[in-house]
This record gives structure tokens, C-alpha cells and sequence, in this order.
């Protein structure tokens, strides 16, 4: 694997090494000793999957507080996404920055998502789906969430939202105190 620091401190964007041959290719997606050796949290306690049948569908920004604050490893298994990571660590010399990558079927790719961002995408293609490694079991009372166009952040989505959930819409405006 091949891991790219973004600006944001924490987040990678992470690519395949295949090894190919006349059947195909092979590549390794997760080695703990790898996550370790690039200071990821390398633990996984859930994975979850979500389908988002039309292009233009937003899901986010989800995050979880402190003491279940969790890492996501997320890959684009069917489709493609446009995958946002949004520092809400206060004390994070990059809080209140984003970042975002194109993860789809064909490229492969993963954004690592450390504790403390919250993260969200906006498919771009028809039935995309999503596959998520957590180091966090999913704790309902910790579950938090910023607006997708908070101007706080001034996040740049590309093509036209569509469907969007009620929760992920109406999000107060951040206020950082």
C-alpha cells in the first residue's frame, strides 16, 4: 500500500500495490503492521456498508465524540464518491480545514480518517456503494454532525445534490467555541 499524507495531519489517502499476472492482480487493502508502522490507528471493531442507489446523494458530515471518537478507513467498492475528511479537532493546527478524494470502483483508492474529522461523501455516479472499516463501535450518544454548507467550512462539492437526509440537512451552523 501506499499511503499519501493529505494538508490534513492524520489523513491518507491510500493506494493499492497490485501484483498482476495473466489472471488478474492481487493487492493487500489493510496490514495492521503497515497501519502501525504509519502511526493509523490500526484497530477495526466494525464494518458497515452503505448503497446510495441515484448520483447526487450526500451522506455527512458524521463524526463521534470523545470517549468513542472513531478512525474510518473508507473505500468506494461499486461507483464512485466524492469522499470530504473535515478536521474538527480543536487544538489541530488544520481544525476547520477539509480535504476531499475521488474514491471509486476503478481506482481503488481509501481515505484513512483519523478520530476527531468528520466525514461525509456525495455520490457521483448511480447505485455507488461504500464499504467502512471503524475503530469504534457505533455509540448513538456520541454521534455528532456538521452541515454539509456550513459556511464555516466552505466545503466545494462537485455535480448536483439530490437526496439528502433531513438529519444531514438541517444541522445547525458550527459555532468553534
Amino acid at each position: 500500500m501506499i499511503f499519501l499524507q493529505t494538508k490534513l495531519s492524520g489523513v491518507f489517502e491510500i493506494q493499492l500495490e497490485p501484483s498482476t499476472d495473466e489472471r488478474g492482480f492481487f493487492a493487500r487493502s489493510w496490514c495492521r503492521e503497515e497501519f502501525e508502522r504509519e502511526g493509523l490507528n490500526p484497530s477495526l471493531v466494525q464494518c458497515s456498508i452503505s448503497f446510495s442507489s441515484k448520483k447526487g446523494t450526500l451522506r455527512g458530515m458524521h463524526y463521534q465524540t470523545g470517549p468513542y471518537g472513531e478512525a474510518k478507513l473508507v473505500r468506494c467498492t461499486n461507483g464512485a464518491i466524492y469522499d470530504v475528511a473535515l478536521d474538527m479537532r480543536p487544538h489541530s493546527a488544520t481544525f476547520m480545514q477539509w480535504i476531499a478524494a475521488e474514491l471509486t470502483a476503478t481506482n481503488r483508492n481509501a481515505l484513512y480518517i483519523p478520530e476527531g474529522c468528520a466525514h461525509g461523501f456525495l455520490t457521483l455516479q448511480d447505485e455507488s456503494e461504500v464499504f467502512y472499516q471503524m475503530s469504534e463501535f457505533y455509540h448513538p450518544e456520541a454521534a455528532r454532525g456538521v452541515r454539509w454548507d456550513d459556511p464555516a467550512f466552505n466545503i466545494v462539492w462537485p455535480g448536483f445534490l439530490q437526496v439528502i437526509s433531513d438529519r444531514d440537512r438541517t444541522y445547525a451552523d458550527f459555532n468553534p467555541r
